[in-house]
């Protein structure tokens, strides 16, 4: 973590433990926020994506430089990492004589890749390097992170609206009779399958909107775009988690919008929102553009 979110993070807890001039619910958002650059800035954050390479079937080589398949940083100390054999989906990394790498901190030499899928993948660690196997759709891809990744010392903070307490809103939650499976666009031209719960209806300026959530573990995930997208927010749109309802009722926090991964790196794969969540309304809450 630097220097400047350690700095960040100190001043905003104090604010929200001694309520220097803020509400309560003022320090609580100043809190997350806080929490969220931190998180996005950590060793394991986004700000670290460094890569993301498509696998093909066969060979494909490992190393630092444009010659390789999967290309490391420049961090990387040698030329030549290794090999992942790749057939019907099934990845097999052999490390290079004299390389060193390790998953789960055990030193290994050829060793499977599995995806995130159904559990936890198989995460290879080399110097400040890490690298995973990812599936989207039909399709497989190492996804290369560098916690000395240049931008993270580039980075300058994120930007955020003033906290606004009217567009802290409460929902109306009309659940489906069963969940249903629904298609979100992605950036790679494809689409996720998720499964929705049902409807939310809110009002904004006496007028009723509604956006339809999915599924994420113990929360509602709200992929949406609104009007500030043409010039303040980030184009594509922006995220937003709700908890689950009680007695038919979620709190729409607006001043927790956030951008999705793909406002920072073009190395994610992010799902777009659907067109029942793109809102003709100006929500001027959350978090802004960011400044590469």
């Amino acid at each position: 973590m630097t220097r400047r979110v350690i700095g960040a993070l100190f001043i905003l807890t104090l604010l929200s433990v001694f309520g220097i001039g803020q509400s309560a619910y003022d320090a609580e958002v100043s809190k997350w926020r806080a929490e969220y650059q931190a998180k996005l800035t950590s060793d394991t954050g986004w700000i670290t994506l460094a890569g993301l390479f498509w696998l093909k079937e066969g060979e494909n080589t490992v190393g630092k430089g444009e010659n390789f398949d999967v290309k490391l940083t420049e961090n990387f100390p040698k030329e030549k990492f290794g090999e992942i054999d790749f057939h019907d989906g099934k990845a097999t990394l052999k490390v290079e004589n004299g390389v060193e790498a390790s998953s789960s901190g055990v030193p290994v030499s050829t060793i499977e890749l599995l995806s995130g899928e159904k559990g936890k993948p198989t995460i290879i660690e080399a110097g400040s390097q890490t690298f995973f196997l990812i599936k989207r759709e039909n399709r497989y891809g190492i996804r290369l992170k560098d916690k000395q990744n240049p931008k993270l010392k580039s980075f300058a903070g994120l930007h955020w609206y003033p906290v606004a307490n009217k567009l802290r809103v409460d929902a109306t939650f009309e659940r489906f009779d069963e969940p249903k499976e629904i298609l979100v666009p992605n950036v790679l031209g494809g689409s996720f399958k998720y499964n929705s719960p049902g409807l939310l209806k809110f009002k904004i300026g006496g007028k009723e909107y509604s956006l339809q959530p999915v599924e994420e573990e113990d929360k509602l995930f709200i992929i949406f775009r609104d009007q500030s997208s043409r010039s303040e927010t980030y184009g594509a749109g922006r995220f937003l988690y709700a908890d689950k309802p009680v007695d038919g009722k979620v709190i729409l926090d607006f001043n927790k919008a956030e951008n999705p991964p793909c406002a920072y790196t073009p190395y994610a794969t992010c799902p777009l929102p659907p067109p029942q969540n793109r809102l003709d309304v100006e929500i001027k809450a959350g978090e802004k553009r960011f400044d590469h």
